[in-house]
């Protein structure tokens, strides 16, 4: 009996490195090849001043891996505001109805009589809600670089689904 015990004992560590070596991936969001239009209103022309505009985007997956998003938004009151930027994602972990990932971006902003570059980079987790397998609502956190106010401004950034994105997928 004390054999089979130690038998047991010795064999349980191998089997369980085993299983983590056959785990397979968990039940993610594919997205690739699908189109997510919607928002994203995380760059400083939104946050900086009063009258900031939130950004229509556009994310496309290329691979399952690998996502590219075009934000454009634009506000004709005076004084303007706008921006145009791009931003990149790698997943890296997936889990039931949710991706993480890692991202940068970058954007050329204006608001009120100022305007500059914003460079963004980060993780976030993109969001699924059963039953609503086409919406997905993002939130990211990370730093950004901007020198929209005249000088250069690094800070810490956290955006919920509000501010970095909600887009339903087609």
């Amino acid at each position: 009996m004390n054999r089979i015990k130690g038998l047991l004992s010795s064999a349980l560590p191998v089997l369980a490195l085993l299983s983590v070596g056959t785990a397979h991936d968990a039940d993610a969001r594919d997205l690739q090849g699908r189109l997510g239009l919607g928002y994203n209103a995380q760059f400083s022309n939104q946050r900086e001043l009063n009258g900031g505009v939130p950004a229509i985007s556009g994310k496309y997956a290329l691979t399952k891996d690998l996502a590219v998003e075009g934000v454009v938004g634009l506000a004709t009151t005076t004084p303007s505001n706008s921006v145009v930027g791009i931003k990149f994602f790698k997943n890296l972990f997936y889990e039931n109805n949710l991706n993480f990932y890692g991202m940068l971006g970058a954007g050329l902003v204006t608001a009120n009589t100022h305007s500059g570059v914003d460079l963004l980079g980060g993780f976030g987790a993109e969001f699924f809600i059963p039953g609503l397998e086409s919406v997905g609502l993002s939130f990211e956190v990370g730093a950004d670089m901007t020198n929209i106010t005249g000088s250069m401004i690094f800070r810490t950034m956290g955006a919920s689904f509000l501010d970095a994105g909600m887009r339903f997928y087609f």
